[in-house]
């Protein structure tokens, strides 16, 4: 055991360039993520921003008590879930399928340029990228006249006025802006499986599916894995800036997701210990559905996150 953690020490100072990299992650993951923790404590107080914090009076778990008895929470609560497990479902799927397609494209031009234009969207700010969407869902919008020219409609919907498209929106929507950039991971996946195994396949008479299959998602399956682990943990959360660009007062019924209930109870109506204890309640959860995630992929495929 010594040796083994001498010559780890060893390896360490050998690559102190390397390893030095990753000093400024850490500190920036302490200011920006660690010393806010301590303002957690203003969930059990009634915080007032006139007043040194510690001044404020301790009340205990009452707003606590307070959130899980407001309907607006509860329903913000069905709306993440409900955008969370169509993005996770029907979503999650989509950059692994796009990063095989372009594995299997031959033309080294053609798919790097596939891979650049996919990119793209994700560089747009919610702002532009809402606005531009609004656009194409609006009145005389290019989805009204797709859907017309090809007879699925007969006369134009106003999608962004309705409540019952919302959660569909922000999943297309989504999806066209983040597919090619949640890509990346898995095509670096792939580009690291050994051409040998494809050739060797070949030799056995494996065809191209086969050797989809059986080498390529077989070699990316515990990349599949984590990141799917680190999905469902992320479930209670959602798009904020998204969902605050697409909302408007006639879909707020089935757009108010927590986030955007913790901002307008915070922020908007100034209840800050309120919302700090939606917010503390909601990472418990979200620590619980990690471990239950990590916990069941492991009992399944093997492979998780510790």
């Amino acid at each position: 055991m010594f040796q083994y953690k001498t010559g780890q020490m060893k390896m360490f100072l050998k690559q102190w360039q390397i390893q030095s990299m990753v000093i400024p992650g850490i500190i920036w993951m302490v200011i920006f993520c660690y010393l806010p923790m301590f303002w957690l404590i203003i969930a059990f107080m009634d915080y007032s921003i006139a007043k040194p914090m510690l001044e404020s009076p301790f009340v205990g778990l009452k707003h606590f008590q307070d959130f899980i008895t407001d309907d607006r929470f509860w329903r913000s609560i069905r709306n993440t879930l409900g955008m969370s497990t169509i993005k996770l479902v029907l979503g999650f799927p989509i950059p692994i399928l796009f990063a095989l397609m372009l594995n299997e494209i031959r033309s080294i031009k053609f798919k790097r340029t596939v891979q650049t234009i996919s990119y793209l969207p994700h560089f747009i700010a919610w702002t532009i990228f809402g606005g531009i969407m609004l656009n194409w869902l609006g009145e005389g919008g290019v989805i009204n006249q797709l859907g017309m020219a090809l007879g699925l409609q007969q006369s134009e919907i106003l999608f962004n006025s309705d409540p019952k498209y919302f959660w569909w929106i922000t999943f297309f929507s989504d999806t066209l802006k983040e597919t090619g950039w949640s890509a990346i991971i898995y095509i670096a996946a792939v580009s690291g499986i050994d051409p040998g195994l494809y050739e060797a396949a070949e030799l056995d008479g494996a065809n191209r599916w086969q050797r989809m299959w059986h080498i390529t998602v077989q070699s990316i399956r515990p990349t599949i894995a984590i990141l799917f682990i680190l999905a469902v943990s992320g479930m209670l959360g959602s798009n904020f800036e998204q969902i605050f660009m697409l909302k408007n007062n006639m879909n707020m019924r089935m757009a108010e997701s927590l986030d955007l209930y913790i901002y307008n109870m915070g922020l908007v109506s100034g209840r800050h210990s309120f919302s700090t204890a939606v917010l503390f309640a909601r990472s418990i959860v979200a620590l619980g559905l990690l471990f239950l995630a990590n916990y069941t992929s492991k009992k399944l495929t093997g492979d998780s996150i510790f």
